[in-house]
């Protein structure tokens, strides 16, 4: 294939040339994927640290480079913290609609592989390849042959573990990283388990390893050996049975394809506190405009909306409204989110707030019914006069609506301009 497939040291023998026996779940996991897109636009940048992220005081790191990662960067970080341990990294401000597009690339590479596709983020998923072994072989073949097309096609790297169980492959794409393939066979699957640290076990932050520390369980195999009595006592019923099973490779769960989202948000940190209601006015009216761009890119439509205020006291208030009928319009959410903030009417400098439309339905078997008294050309054709204009030039090339409300006779302005 002309790639090495070849796992970091410490992998504990695993490798690309395991048995893959029953090993028909994939975890791909695309590499420092939105610092790996910005690379591959900008080529100056390779070998150099390159940390994505808010660029401003409260800003935080969304993904870095594996150079930047020497110097201890890491995601979820805060900018301010990252730019101390390596001052000569590059920053950049998020591409949102770069990395949406990259990660429309890589899972279709997915789901030509098979249709059992489970993602999980844009830049990672699951894959139940059992049904394609007669067409494309065995299961780590499968997995050189997604990484080898994110090479060919994107430019850009992958890691894969390849395993009996969802939990496992997980496991195994973190471990082989960067850029690299592991397979957990079968028959070994505690001996790859029982050695890591409690922290590998999904569900154990760092508080419950903290109490499990206190136990003397430190490893996935004290936890595996260790009474489920005492797991309950220190982590509770629920907790103790899923980490117990976990511990001994236990996962039932299945491939799921269908990952139907339950609600659609998006919300800013201001960089100062502000109070000024042309500042949140507009902060609002940006969030709500990205929301509907998702529900119309999404085919779906919601009931409800809400909006999330956090104060200068990080106090954080909610408040939400059901309307009379689903929408995916930018305005009407803006409308009803301005609404709500102005009920709120919240008395103090404000950090931080987020748009959301909840009670998501399909679009295409939602009947629109129109509203009385609405134009026959409204916000809702401005919009996806908008999308159109986005799809040509680019989604930069979109400006919000204006501030200013709209004329009787239909919108004064269009949801989005051509710059």
């Amino acid at each position: 294939m002309g790639r090495s497939q070849a796992v970091p040291r410490g992998s504990g023998g695993f490798g690309a040339g395991g048995d893959d026996t029953g090993c028909s779940i994939l975890h791909v996991d695309m590499d420092a994927f939105f610092a790996s897109v910005e690379i591959r636009r900008d080529p100056s940048l390779r070998g150099r640290p390159v940390v994505v992220g808010g660029i401003g005081p409260r800003g935080v790191v969304s993904s870095a480079s594996y150079e930047a990662r020497r110097y201890g960067v890491r995601s979820a970080m805060p900018t301010g913290r990252a730019r101390a341990l390596c001052p000569h990294a590059v920053f950049i401000q998020p591409d949102g609609a770069a990395y949406a597009a990259a990660s429309r690339t890589v899972m279709g590479i997915f789901r030509d592989m098979t249709p059992l596709v489970e993602p999980l983020s844009l830049d990672e998923a699951f894959l139940d390849v059992a049904g394609a072994r007669r067409l494309l072989g065995r299961p780590t073949k499968i997995a050189a042959l997604v990484r080898q097309r994110v090479s060919d096609e994107l430019g850009l790297t992958c890691s894969v573990g390849v395993a009996p169980t969802k939990f496992v492959a997980k496991l195994g794409s973190t471990r082989a990283k960067p850029d690299g393939l592991l397979v957990v066979p079968t028959g070994q699957v505690l001996d790859f388990l029982h050695p890591l640290p409690v922290a590998a076990l999904w569900g154990v932050g760092e508080k419950a390893a903290e109490s499990l520390s206190r136990l003397g369980l430190r490893t996935v195999g004290d936890v595996a050996r260790a009474p489920v009595g005492m797991l309950r006592a220190a982590l509770g019923e629920a907790a103790a049975v899923q980490l117990h099973e976990l511990s001994w490779g236990r996962d039932p769960r299945r491939v799921s394809p269908e990952q139907v989202d339950k609600s659609i948000g998006a919300e800013v940190t201001f960089d100062t506190d502000v109070s000024e209601e042309v500042v949140i006015r507009r902060a609002l009216l940006a969030l709500s405009d990205k929301v509907g761009v998702r529900l119309r890119r999404s085919d779906q439509v919601g009931r409800t909306v809400s909006i999330k205020v956090r104060l200068a006291d990080f106090r954080t208030v909610n408040r939400s409204r059901t309307l009379a009928v689903p929408t995916d319009v930018a305005r009407e959410v803006f409308e009803t989110a301005w609404a709500l903030f102005e009920a709120l009417q919240p008395g103090d400098r404000i950090r931080l707030v987020g748009v959301r439309v909840e009670g998501l339905t399909l679009a295409s078997s939602t009947p629109r019914q129109a509203t009385l008294g609405e134009p026959e050309h409204g916000w809702r054709d401005a919009e996806a006069a908008a999308d159109a204009a986005a799809a040509r030039f680019g989604r930069g090339a979109i400006r919000p609506a204006s501030l200013l409300p709209a004329s009787p006779d239909g919108p004064s302005g269009r949801a989005g301009a051509v710059s």
